[in-house]
């Protein structure tokens, strides 16, 4: 073969790959559910709700998470339960000052971690059996929820007779790191699985779902024994939507930019420590890895220099890519002004995945003071 004829190939593979991902975004976007429909009785009569939140050292989020929960309407009785997770600065210490904002409070102890167990999912069992309700939202601590966000999540899961429902929250970037990053993780599922395909057929491969705010029917989770199945998973939220799947129950991730939002990180190394814990398990093995990364290569700096270099057809594929980076954050309302910056966050993430491979192979994963094994 020729040296041409390999640039050829190469500049018709990373074309190709960048309009694929243009028309999934497009499908998606197009697609995606969002839950804006109020029940006709304006509340919800459908059963009782727990609002259930994990904590492990979030003192800074606590007064705005109280008054945002003081704030929810339309859902009938609900209760909340929080589980301090062994935190050490003043999280316990707040949330008991806080009962008066928000009398449903209830303050969960939790129980020392098991050793085949991670911090999360032993949290978020020890609260689903301390939980009543009929509905059950796992709720982050930085997440923000409109009033009515849990009476329009139930409503969408009654209208489709889902059993659970994942409303991805609009996701807050302020700092470079957080725009370069926060936009690109929403990008790539928009533009690598059609979503409402996934959903109908239960593709668990295909499996998207945010922690941050899932909502779930207890008999759904009870079904699949609650987390003990995900113990020692990392993406726990994505692999409970498999299970759940696997069980036969059905829902989806929605698009949830208006009735939730979150700031994840607040600086560059939170940022980089937050995702180098997880993704070295996001694609499933060290070489499926390697795969995403030579596409994501191929789909950013490869079209940029064979714009350069190779062919004004190039240009072609950045501006696919580039658009389909432009559509999915339009779409869920995040940062979309760095769209045209995709290969410098592409090379951010890169950097990040390997970072946690490098930290996983050494044993020297943690989070929240906790070494994580698997």
């Amino acid at each position: 073969m020729t040296l041409d004829f390999l640039l050829l190939i190469f500049l018709l593979a990373s074309t190709a790959l960048s309009f694929l991902a243009l028309l999934l975004t497009i499908f998606n976007a197009v697609t995606i559910w969002r839950p804006d429909k109020k029940s006709e009785n304006g509340e919800n009569d459908q059963g009782s709700v727990s609002i259930l939140v994990p904590m492990r050292n979030e003192e800074r989020n606590i007064l705005q998470l109280m008054e945002n929960l003081s704030q929810v309407k339309d859902i009938g009785k609900y209760e909340v339960i929080i589980i301090d997770d062994g935190s050490t600065d003043k999280t316990r210490s707040l949330l008991e000052q806080e009962k008066e904002v928000l009398p449903q409070l209830q303050i969960l102890d939790g129980k020392i971690l098991p050793p085949d167990w991670l911090g999360k999912p032993h949290a978020l069992e020890q609260l689903f059996k301390k939980s009543t309700s009929e509905y059950l939202l796992f709720l982050d601590a930085d997440v923000r929820i409109s009033p009515t966000a849990i009476e329009k999540s139930i409503s969408m899961m009654e209208s489709y007779s889902w059993d659970f429902i994942s409303p991805y929250p609009r996701q807050i970037a302020q700092s470079f790191f957080e725009r370069m990053i926060q936009p690109l993780l929403q990008w790539s599922w928009f533009a690598s699985v059609p979503l409402r395909l996934a959903a109908k057929y239960r593709i668990k491969s295909m499996a998207v779902a945010n922690g941050q705010f899932f909502l779930v029917k207890r008999a759904a989770l009870t079904k699949i024994a609650g987390f003990e199945t995900i113990r020692d998973q990392v993406l726990d939220d994505i692999e409970l939507a498999r299970q759940l799947w696997r069980s036969g129950a059905r829902g989806s991730v929605v698009e949830g930019s208006d009735l939730a939002e979150c700031r994840m990180y607040q600086s560059r190394n939170e940022l980089i420590a937050g995702y180098s814990k997880s993704l070295w398990s996001a694609f499933g093995s060290p070489f499926g890895a390697a795969v995403a990364a030579s596409l994501l290569l191929l789909t950013s700096w490869g079209v940029l220099l064979a714009a350069l270099f190779i062919s004004p057809l190039g240009w072609l594929a950045f501006f696919a890519i580039s658009a389909s980076r432009l559509i999915a954050a339009r779409s869920t309302k995040s940062f979309w002004q760095g769209f045209l910056l995709h290969p410098i966050s592409v090379m951010i993430l890169i950097f990040i995945l390997l970072r946690s491979f490098y930290l996983k192979r050494r044993g020297e994963l943690t989070w929240r003071d906790r070494v994580l094994t698997r």
